[in-house]
């Protein structure tokens, strides 16, 4: 490692690719920031404003998505059924990837394999069938629609992470209490779960952040704008023919984009444990 040492090395192979990192990352952000505060005549007239930089700085985009929108029911609504869909995701993904890797029944390997294979299905062909079991019991325009249509694409996910993280726990500590007469119920719940919590956790996140930004259900099950979640209310809601509203756009992108950002800043070290267990084996 001591290439890495000398100032000149650290500046080309550690400084510059990291400044480049953090400039892409964080640059859209910056983007939605200063977009949400300029004043219309400034959002297209470059001749005479900078694009990059804001000059007197307003809140009127922000109050009209706050106050004359239905921005606050969008954020509910996408909060209720991001927590519903993950937990529900959680609940059958535990005993899915607990029975696939630890019962060592004939097949698991292949009903493993054919689980991640349905995640690969795009939502766009699994989306019509839905459709109409949404219609005939009833579901049309409601959040049930789409807490029980995300578990579709949620389950086959988090299955095969967890899958993994259950495969890097020891087989012995489960034989062990198997011998000391505990039942598979109690495995599970008192010593799989508390050992797998990282890797719930990450299941968590990734189940909660494709429920947030999903957006082809939601635009198929939900109409009325009080239903509507945060991708579907701030596209259909702000965008009237070609008349765009750019700064509460960028706004409601902007405060959108914000419960998931601060979820992973809260759990990314159990993030990255749980994806080192995933893949170790």
């Amino acid at each position: 490692m001591g290439f890495h040492d000398k100032l000149p090395r650290k500046i080309v192979t550690i400084y510059i690719p990291l400044a480049v990192f953090v400039f892409v990352l964080l640059f859209p952000f910056y983007w939605m920031a200063i977009t949400a505060i300029k004043p219309n005549e400034q959002l297209t007239d470059y001749a005479n404003y900078s694009p990059f930089w804001v000059v007197k700085p307003t809140l009127d985009h922000i109050k009209y998505l706050l106050f004359e929108t239905s921005y606050p029911n969008w954020l509910w609504n996408t909060v209720v059924i991001s927590v519903c869909a993950t937990a529900l995701s959680l609940v059958a993904s535990v005993f899915a990837a607990y029975a696939i890797e630890r019962l060592r029944f004939r097949g698991s390997k292949i009903v493993g394999l054919g689980i991640f294979l349905a995640y690969l299905v795009p939502p766009s062909i699994l989306f019509i069938p839905l459709a109409l079991m949404v219609f005939k019991l009833g579901l049309y325009d409601t959040k049930f629609a789409l807490i029980l249509t995300y578990p579709t694409f949620l389950v086959p996910f988090c299955t095969w992470l967890l899958m993994g993280y259950f495969r890097s726990i020891p087989y012995e500590l489960e034989e062990c209490a198997l011998i000391d007469g505990a039942s598979r119920w109690q495995i599970l719940t008192k010593i799989m779960l508390p050992l797998a919590v990282p890797g719930l956790i990450s299941a968590g996140i990734f189940a909660f952040t494709l429920s947030w930004n999903e957006f082809i259900y939601a635009l198929t099950f939900i109409q009325s704008s009080e239903g509507k979640t945060i991708p579907t209310g701030v596209l259909t809601e702000l965008v009237r023919s070609d008349v765009y509203e750019w700064g509460s756009l960028m706004a409601g992108a902007l405060f959108g984009s914000l419960p998931v950002v601060i979820l992973y800043s809260f759990f990314v070290d159990y993030y990255v444990s749980s994806m080192t267990g995933a893949v170790k084996e």
